[in-house]
């Protein structure tokens, strides 16, 4: 039987080491191709070497196909490789949603099953009977992540979809022949074969769109990567990405190195963006890339590239902490990190992607500020954001902003200045090697105008205030706060930055029948016009956030705003019904 939904929600579980999050990748690639929207968010720990079926070492790939906002609150199909998965993830199944399981790793659980029958639709897979003959066949060892395509075949046919574009996707995947050869005839089984053993299965027809022909599946860190790609190349100029690996950030290491760009991998956070701003010295974007703890390690160079005043662009993918917290899991705690976390008076403009293919935008206003304004660039995307898969329509690059450094052809021998400056405040970009003008730049503080070096308080007050008056003409190239939803004026205004976008969005869709409205900030320093006007215009501000309230601290400083905050410190980011909740206690209590 064929049921036909315009939404599904799937979670697919197992052991850390199953192949999970390599499945889910899999199968939102095809969902793709067939023409549907995706979700999706990735859960999975932090060790590497964690205990088998513990509920501490699962990893989850949870993807909702047909709703391109939300990776969904409930699933409609749970397949748990094991009973850890199982224990986890049950509360996350709709009551008669169906539930796959595969029974090797049931076989020392199968009581656990007893009490599920009644409220959701079991079907039992039986991977191993077939990999043990292709163990046999191939003369392979015994690992259970085989059994990840075999389910996967599975799950293409209970979702309706055909393996070739599955299989197409393979051998992108798998360099080595024989491995791929053994996963598509474990696909082609699991199709096949249980198809055969559950003909009974309700299938699901997902609703399809032909407009999905030119777009494309991509998680945040690649987003993220081809915008500062794109950017770097309106301006004509070449990158220089500079990092230490980290968790989540290390894969725009990967994505980077697909193309021709200069990548350095450092010994330590501190030589990365050392170096990158060495690079930006030489004419060269300096970009460097981190979490927490590495931003941490960053700031006093982070310092010396606000003073001297030279581009620069830092991402921080945010995690949970402090300290190594919880590497693999999600939190938006590092913002007043970004805005106070140096020594010193060093103002440096921020932004804060919303999701996943919304970092590429993001990234390439970065590099627009950084170099319009001869300014280091702070990026906040986090754990979520940079692992979340998309869809995102390519932009071309005609359609994009023009990017322009301050031109060199105005200045001469006779008048030459590093720090003469222009009517928005920003110094010239000279390049080393032109002769005539040789200049200094350094950590201490100089000279207005001249850049000699100075020791005068006076001088180094008024250096402040125009490094200062800089950033804060960023205000004048990003555009004027808006209602995202709603009307200009009312009873509760949302206002949130970062990836909790896309739920508070979703609960909107709950909530229109009341007077609230939303408004979400890119631009988080300088803090955009319009934005007082908006706030002035409501009864009651709630500013929901992951961390223990960090935007609301700069809300009620600048606009002296009485917001209420909404915090939640759990890695995992909000529900549709929290926030929902949450609006309505705030509400109905008035």
């Amino acid at each position: 039987m064929e049921i036909k939904k315009n939404t599904i929600s799937i979670i697919i579980s197992g052991n850390s080491g199953d192949g999970i999050q390599l499945m889910g990748d899999v199968f939102a690639n095809t969902a793709v191709s067939m023409g549907n929207y995706i979700s999706t968010f990735s859960d999975f720990p932090s060790e590497i070497r964690i205990p088998h079926d513990t509920i501490e070492g699962v990893s989850g790939f949870h993807i909702t196909i047909g709703n391109f906002l939300d990776y969904g609150e409930l699933c409609d199909i749970l397949i748990a490789m094991n009973a850890a998965s199982l224990k986890k993830y049950l509360s996350k199944v709709k009551k008669g949603g169906i539930i796959i399981i595969d029974n090797y790793g049931f076989r020392s659980d199968n009581n656990l099953l007893d009490h599920i029958i009644y409220d959701y639709t079991l079907y039992k897979v039986n991977s191993y009977i077939y990999i043990y003959k292709l163990i046999k066949k191939y003369n392979l060892k015994i690992k259970p992540m085989y059994k990840n395509m075999y389910i996967l075949g599975f799950l293409n046919w209970i979702c309706n979809y055909t393996l070739y574009n599955t299989k197409k996707y393979l051998k992108k995947k798998f360099e080595n022949e024989k491995l791929l050869n053994i996963n598509i005839e474990l696909l082609i089984h699991g199709f096949v074969l249980e198809k055969q053993n559950h003909s009974i299965v309700n299938r699901f027809l997902i609703k399809s769109t032909n407009k999905l022909k030119n777009k494309l599946k991509i998680n945040g860190n690649q987003a993220l990567a081809l915008g500062l790609i794109m950017g770097c190349k309106k301006a004509n100029i070449d990158i220089f990405y500079a990092g230490y690996p980290i968790t989540p950030a290390s894969n725009i290491f990967y994505y980077l190195s697909k193309y021709n760009i200069k990548i350095f991998q450092a010994e330590d956070e501190i030589a990365a963006i050392t170096s990158a701003i060495g690079a930006s010295y030489a004419g060269l974007l300096g970009i460097t890339g981190t979490s927490g703890p590495g931003m941490s390690l960053k700031q006093e160079a982070l310092g010396l590239a606000s003073i001297i005043e030279i581009p620069l662009v830092i991402i921080n993918i945010q995690r949970v902490g402090p300290s190594t917290g919880i590497p693999t899991k999600n939190e938006q705690s590092d913002l007043l990190q970004a805005l106070y976390g140096r020594h010193g008076e060093s103002p440096i403009p921020i932004l804060a992607s919303k999701y996943p293919n919304n970092c590429f935008k993001i990234a390439f206003e970065a590099v627009k500020i950084a170099i319009e304004y001869m300014t280091p660039v702070i990026i906040l995307s986090d754990s979520y954001i940079a692992n979340s898969y998309q869809l995102w329509n390519p932009i071309k690059e005609k359609k994009l902003k023009s990017i322009h450094k301050l031109q060199n052809n105005n200045l001469t021998q006779k008048n030459f200045s590093p720090y003469k400056r222009d009517k928005r405040g920003v110094r010239p970009w000279i390049i080393p090697g032109m002769t005539g003008y040789e200049h200094c730049i350094g950590s201490l503080e100089k000279e207005d105008f001249t850049g000699n070096l100075s020791y005068k308080g006076i001088n180094h007050q008024k250096m402040v205030n125009l490094r200062h008056s800089k950033i804060n003409n960023i205000i004048n190239c990003i555009p004027i706060q808006k209602i995202e939803i709603g009307k200009n004026t009312g009873e509760l205004l949302i206002l949130s930055w970062g990836s909790t976008y896309n739920i508070i969005y979703l609960a909107m869709m709950k909530l229109l029948q009341y007077s609230v409205s939303y408004t979400h900030l890119e631009y988080i320093y300088p803090l955009p016009n319009g934005l007082k006007n908006i706030l002035l215009g409501f009864k009651f501000i709630l500013i929901p956030e992951l961390n223990n309230g960090q935007l609301i601290k700069l809300i009620r400083y600048q606009f002296l705003i009485d917001a209420i905050p909404f915090n939640k410190i759990q890695g995992i980011p909000f529900t549709v019904s929290e926030i929902v909740e949450k609006v309505k206690s705030i509400l109905f209590q008035s």
